[in-house]
């Protein structure tokens, strides 16, 4: 999944273990800029680096995944926990793509060598 948005914040990387680390950032999506969304992903492990090149007010693409768990207290009632886990942002620039060939790109093509496989008047058929 992915959605695009503007940077709000952007806290520091949390070590929770000796093992584990994670990073937030709050992302404002703007479908409708009249009633805008506040969404805050997190990042873990290697991935938090990643935040290090952007600062709030940047334009960026998320790619992330939903991730939902499912917790029992110790008094036995049963919560779900839902998180949006960033794995990859692009700035809104850099998500932009070359448009394709005109031609569908058909003139940087060959014909695979067996196809006229050296005797080009043979048809074989």
């Amino acid at each position: 999944m992915n959605v695009k948005g503007k940077i709000l914040e952007i806290s520091d990387t949390q070590q929770v273990s000796n093992s584990f680390k994670k990073r937030e950032f709050v992302l404002e999506y703007a479908e409708n800029p009249q009633y805008p969304e506040y969404l805050k992903f997190e990042m873990i492990q290697d991935k938090c680096a990643i935040l290090d090149s952007y600062k709030a007010n940047d334009e960026v693409d998320v790619y992330f995944n939903l991730k939902g768990r499912k917790w029992t207290d110790p008094k036995g009632v049963v919560k779900y926990f839902n998180s949006l886990q960033a794995w990859k942002i692009e700035g809104a620039s850099s998500g932009a793509q070359t448009p394709p060939p005109a031609d569908g790109g058909m003139d940087q093509m060959e014909e695979p060598g067996w196809i006229t496989d050296g005797n080009e008047d043979d048809l074989p058929f």
